[in-house]
């Protein structure tokens, strides 16, 4: 069987082989979550920071960790995070941070996807 061939289902059955499987269901299924978490990260930020007004007990989540999740494969969420909840939009090192993230996330594997099936 060629390395390079792509499985793809059949059926039922085989879609849930794919899912679980696969590596690129595995793959899929962790870029769903991780956007998921990432943009309920960055809503449940917001809501803090509208509440800390009023109240001073609570904990708001650290930038840092906003970026780790982008890093971590969340730049989709995270946009989505920024434009929906309107948050982090004035901050600079977001607005840029944020897309050059994703399009690292983009561009790096395709790069190496061009390396290894057209250079080498």
């Amino acid at each position: 069987m060629d390395a390079k061939a792509l499985y793809l289902p059949e059926a039922h059955n085989d879609f849930i082989w794919f899912i679980t499987g696969s590596p690129w269901g595995l793959l899929a299924v962790w870029l769903v979550v991780i956007n998921l978490v990432t943009f309920l990260v960055f809503g449940l930020d917001k809501w803090k920071a509208k509440w800390k007004v009023t109240h001073e007990a609570t904990r708001r989540v650290p930038e840092k960790t906003l970026f780790l999740l982008a890093a971590l494969g969340g730049s989709v969420g995270a946009l989505l995070g920024m434009r929906v909840w309107h948050h982090k939009t004035l901050h600079r090192s977001f607005r840029i941070g944020i897309p050059l993230i994703l399009l690292l996330q983009i561009l790096i594997p395709a790069g190496l996807s061009l390396y290894w099936n057209v250079i080498r």
